[in-house]
């Protein structure tokens, strides 16, 4: 459905005001700049990030909501439409088997700078998938 790269360290849901507010402001400009003309999607959200760290990451529980709220009202109606969140920390100077990564996953990773890989997708809500 959507994906993007944040090409920049993610803010946590702890950062003061105006640094979060600037930082939400920022993704959903880059979201926005691929989502474009596309509608407001109304219907159960799988959103899945991958952050690409350096050193002294940020912990990866606080930056899921200010990326979430992000894309409220943009590409879904409500965040209360993201029914499942994946959301990964990976090191930049890791080593991965990247033949089947995606395009942008592959773009940040060879970077060298921290970013988030953003992919928003229908979510499937059976139990089954999750159990």
């Amino acid at each position: 459905m959507l994906e993007f790269l944040i090409p920049r360290r993610p803010l946590s849901l702890q950062a003061k005001p105006p640094g979060l507010r600037r930082w939400k402001e920022f993704v959903r400009a880059t979201a926005a700049a691929v989502w474009s003309d596309a509608p407001i999607v109304e219907k159960p959200i799988h959103l899945k990030l991958i952050y690409l760290c350096a050193q002294d990451p940020v912990d990866i529980d606080n930056i899921i909501k200010p990326i979430q709220d992000a894309l409220d009202g943009l590409v879904y109606e409500n965040d209360v439409n993201v029914t499942d969140v994946e959301a990964h920390r990976r090191s930049l100077s890791g080593e991965y088997e990247v033949l089947h990564l995606p395009v942008l996953l592959l773009q940040g990773l060879y970077s060298g700078n921290e970013c988030v890989y953003v992919r928003v997708a229908l979510a499937n809500p059976t139990l089954e998938d999750i159990v």
